[in-house]
């Protein structure tokens, strides 16, 4: 890779970018890493654009979960700006229509009970069971939600039910892509994230044993060292 490229982290739902401090902190990069802004927003799309913004030159778009989401409508809307992809514990197809119920559900409870609840409620499946037992850990994660808001979590409730499926994005990309999921995740367990290895040709995947939604908070070592390495793989590569 001749020029230099800016990673930039998505956060995923009802989450800011402490979820990614560890990264971070440990990227080895050339250029420093920006933070997709997902809050006030109520599409997927909009969230893309601008994140796109963000940098003039080439990406490395790398996202958890919605921030997945957000990174593969990234790679859509601007594919030759891509050097690599980073898609953490997320799914490229839409929401079948038990997940849409448990969406619609939840933004039910949000707009009608005290919005801690709604939180308290999705943490066990933010996390495994031995990361529910970390209170500094489960008290970042409240912390952030607390900072997103009962607000921006129904918008961002919304721009996820809206999302389209970016099966086809995967197939047409021609840059590399890193997978990672967590081997506990219940959300987007990890046949989800095989699925979209087998689409993208030059994918690397990685399951984290006894990890679950929130692979960067887990296992922040484990993920930074997969995107150090990965980020070597691009520059070798000439991506």
């Amino acid at each position: 890779m001749s020029s230099p490229f800016t990673p930039i982290f998505i956060p995923g739902l009802i989450l800011t970018k402490d979820l990614f401090d560890a990264q971070c902190a440990g990227l080895d990069s050339s250029v420093p890493p920006e933070i997709g802004n997902t809050l006030g927003h109520d599409s997927i799309t909009s969230m893309a654009e601008e994140a796109l913004a963000l940098a003039a030159g080439p990406i490395l778009p790398i996202g958890l979960s919605m921030g997945g989401y957000v990174a593969m409508e990234m790679a859509r809307l601007a594919p030759d700006r891509l050097v690599g992809l980073g898609l953490f514990n997320t799914a490229h197809k839409a929401d079948d229509a038990a997940r849409r119920e448990q969406r619609l559900a939840a933004i039910k409870m949000a707009q009608s009970e005290h919005f801690r609840g709604v939180t308290r409620h999705l943490l066990k499946s933010f996390l495994s069971a031995a990361a529910m037992e970390d209170e500094s850990l489960v008290g970042r994660v409240i912390a952030m939600a607390d900072a997103v808001g009962r607000e921006n979590f129904v918008r961002q409730q919304h721009a996820i039910l809206k999302r389209q499926d970016q099966s086809d994005t995967l197939r047409g990309l021609d840059v590399p892509v890193l997978v990672v999921g967590g081997s506990l995740d219940t959300l987007t367990p990890p046949e989800r994230l095989e699925e979209i290895a087998a689409l993208t040709p030059t994918s690397q995947l990685l399951i984290l044993e006894g990890v679950g939604h929130l692979s960067t908070l887990e296992a922040p070592q484990a993920v930074t060292d997969a995107l150090n390495g990965f980020i070597a793989h691009i520059l070798h590569s000439g991506a």
